[in-house]
């Protein structure tokens, strides 16, 4: 089993997921609840993925998916602080501009991929 972890805190008006370790299909039940919970409790969600050394479909699905239901219930969901085979698949499959934060200043958390 992959090592996991998706750490959730609220921060000046919005809710901040934080994931660590490897998010592959062994731990997506626990990325989509913690991801959902996130964005039935706030506006504004952002998912830090500085710690994640690596993603698969089912990560990128429930990114996918966690982004859609913020976009019904009028809410935002971003991507911020991906590196590494993380960057490059988020970039590759186009999900880095779904879930990139606004350029106009107004970034919840920084930018989607280390320079």
């Amino acid at each position: 089993m992959a090592q996991f972890e998706a750490r959730t805190s609220a921060e000046s008006g919005r809710v901040v997921v934080s994931l660590a370790g490897e998010c592959d299909l062994s731990v997506r039940d626990e990325l989509t609840t913690a991801l959902l919970a996130a964005v039935g409790t706030s506006r504004m969600v952002v998912v830090d993925l500085g710690a994640l050394s690596f993603l698969d479909s089912s990560g990128l699905h429930g990114l996918v998916t966690a982004y859609h239901a913020a976009q019904r219930d009028r809410g935002h969901l971003y991507v911020v602080n991906a590196g590494g085979v993380v960057a490059d698949l988020l970039d590759l499959t186009g999900v880095a501009e779904l879930l990139s934060p606004p350029a106009d200043g107004t970034r919840p958390g920084g930018d989607h991929r280390h320079a």
